[in-house]
């Protein structure tokens, strides 16, 4: 006989218990739900990917993280990193059909060969919106308001969707005449929450080669505070000659008003210019979203525009924009926040079993519940009623059922609030009104 092999994950890997998958489950259906009331329609895109489609488009770093190998066939292939870039080859590939401009969203695993950390995995689902081909500011700005349709969405209030815009940064490298080093700059400003200004401008020096006097004003950017309405102001003074910057200081401007007359609340958006994002391929408006009562977990929602990705791939001009929801890390600041209930099974509703001879009348009712929308298990076996409602309330069900021979001749039905440990007979004909009660 063989030796047992020992179960075990990869590391930077999880399991999903229905602990999870349903707290997941039911977030990408909220997320569904906003993105479709914008119009976004949904796609999907292979997970392997020609390893060429995929490298040179987040910059070296994220080229280090890629899973790449060769496959039977000998194909030097790669797993996403991202569901961006993919979107991009779909959208070069499709978009004769699918015609400018296009919304779609899509939901799936993504690879990165990271470190793993707290909220921080190498498989990590990503949760995706874009539109693709207009160069609207509109569309920035619709951005920022589906993030924070989202984040309300999911039952957070206490949120910051912080913008800022590529174009207001490179317009100062610009002025400081280190536009070529943009690339490593702005991947150095990146870190600036994680590792302080100190080590940013020592990165900038080092590894972007600027001087010590211009790293400082990069970061005296960053550190610019004061209302969006101050900052904006204070921006257009200071940038009325750099025309790049200008740019970026109207569309900023712009995306703020037209959120505000969307009814984002002022404290739910807000203008941060130490925000770079450290993928190479934003060209516009970027986004970072961190909850206020976990704001060491990092950004749970990013994004930003992407106006040259598509013409790595077509001639066609396919400037897009769009935000990617961290379900994972997300998840993981629900978990720590006590935001998930324990609850492992989608029914919340347990039907007690006696006795087989009862059967036929367990799957009546059980099915006279699902059909008025209410999730319901029936108990398989017929074991002892602690043992059942044991099994129930491990399993977070909220309500049990109760028939025995007697509830049977009666024609009623025993309803317990588990929670409550309250507990009413009603007819057979009520049970559906008497479940709604108690799960309202």
């Amino acid at each position: 006989m063989s030796a047992l092999i020992e179960p075990r994950t990869l590391k930077g890997f999880r399991d999903y218990p229905p602990s999870l998958m349903i707290p997941r489950e039911r977030l990408l259906e909220t997320a569904r739900r906003v993105y479709r009331s914008f119009g976004f329609a949904p796609i999907d895109t292979p997970a392997l990917e020609y390893a060429e489609i995929l490298l040179g488009k987040g910059g070296d770093e994220s080229d280090r993280l890629i899973y790449r190998f060769k496959d039977h066939g000998d194909r030097d292939v790669a797993l996403r990193f991202d569901l961006t870039v993919p979107f991009a080859r779909f959208a070069a590939q499709n978009i004769g059909k699918l015609g400018t401009p296009f919304k779609r969203y899509a939901m799936g695993p993504v690879w990165r060969g990271e470190n793993a950390a707290r909220g921080r995995f190498r498989e990590f689902w990503q949760c995706d919106f874009d539109t693709i081909g207009t160069t609207s500011n509109a569309s920035d700005a619709e951005t920022a308001v589906v993030i924070c349709e989202l984040m309300r969405a999911l039952g957070f209030e206490r949120f910051e969707v912080r913008v800022n815009n590529r174009l207001l940064l490179n317009g100062l490298l610009e002025q400081l005449g280190v536009a070529d080093k943009a690339v490593p700059v702005l991947r150095a400003l990146d870190k600036l929450l994680k590792v302080g200004r100190d080590k940013v401008a020592a990165e900038m020096v080092e590894a972007g080669g600027i001087a010590p006097a211009q790293a400082e004003s990069v970061l005296d950017l960053a550190a610019l505070t004061g209302s969006s309405d101050e900052m904006i102001d204070r921006l257009r003074r200071d940038f009325s000659a750099n025309a790049r910057a200008a740019d970026g200081v109207a569309r900023l401007a712009q995306l703020l008003e037209v959120a505000k007359a969307a009814g984002v609340p002022e404290a739910n958006l807000r203008l941060d210019l130490s925000i770079a994002r450290g993928l190479d391929y934003y060209t516009g408006t970027i986004y970072e979203t961190f909850l206020l009562d976990k704001p060491d977990i990092g950004s749970v929602c990013s994004g930003g525009r992407y106006d040259n990705l598509a013409g790595l791939y077509t001639k066609q001009a396919l400037p897009g924009v769009g935000a990617s929801l961290g379900v994972d890390r997300l998840l993981a600041a629900m978990e720590e926040m006590g935001l998930i209930e324990g609850v492992s099974t989608p029914a919340p509703v347990l039907l007690v079993q006696f006795a087989e001879e009862h059967l036929p009348g367990y799957a009546r009712v059980a099915q006279l519940l699902r059909r008025a929308g209410i999730n319901t298990e029936v108990y398989p076996e017929a074991k002892k009623m602690g043992a059942q409602l044991k099994y129930a309330e491990s399993r977070g069900v909220k309500v049990a059922l109760i028939a025995g021979p007697d509830e049977f001749a009666q024609g009623v039905w025993k309803v317990k609030d588990l929670a409550q440990r309250q507990e009413t007979t009603v007819a057979e004909a009520a049970v559906v009104e008497a479940v709604r009660a108690v799960l309202r």
